[in-house]
């Protein structure tokens, strides 16, 4: 199981989505407080849709609550300032994936103790950043195959007609 951290989120939809996407891919979310909104909001509910009761969810108080609750945990932070691409790492079963609040990112001083876990998606010069639940999903779904998407569904299969007619 993968595990998506964001830390100090600020925005109620994005939190939604990124749980909706969790859900679905059979994640775990960690959020690290101060949220920009309460957990109870219904914009949070509606990005959700109905898979928020399902999602596996823990609130920390703050960083050091995260990492005193989670000792030894494998952490990769996402941050537009990384050196590598998010591509240029090999994803292990039960590793976290940080992604900072939407107006700041994750603070310098985390990523500076953590350079070597840093990554970052490939935008065109100049773009200050993509979407916190685009990004959320992008990379989660690359360690999703880079580990043969371990216990997703096999195939798609039509509601009302069949592949073979």
């Amino acid at each position: 199981m993968f595990n998506i951290v964001l830390l100090e989120p600020e925005i109620p939809q994005n939190t939604g989505n990124i749980g909706r996407s969790c859900v679905a891919a059979g994640a775990a979310l960690h959020l690290i407080r101060p949220l920009g909104f309460f957990l109870g909001e219904k914009n949070i509910r509606r990005a959700g849709l109905d898979y928020w009761h399902e999602l596996d969810v823990t609130v920390y108080d703050n960083y050091g609550d995260f990492l005193e609750k989670n000792p030894g945990a494998v952490v990769y932070m996402a941050t537009t300032k990384a050196e590598r691409t998010y591509c240029d790492v090999r994803y292990e079963d039960g590793c976290y994936i940080m992604f900072g609040k939407e107006s700041a990112g994750i603070p310098e001083e985390i990523l500076k103790e953590n350079r070597e876990r840093c990554v970052r998606i490939p935008m065109l010069e100049g773009k200050r950043s993509l979407n916190l639940s685009n990004s959320a999903s992008i990379i989660l779904y690359e360690a999703l195959r880079q580990n043969g998407f371990k216990g997703l569904q096999e195939g798609g299969k039509l509601h009302r007609l069949s592949w073979d007619s």
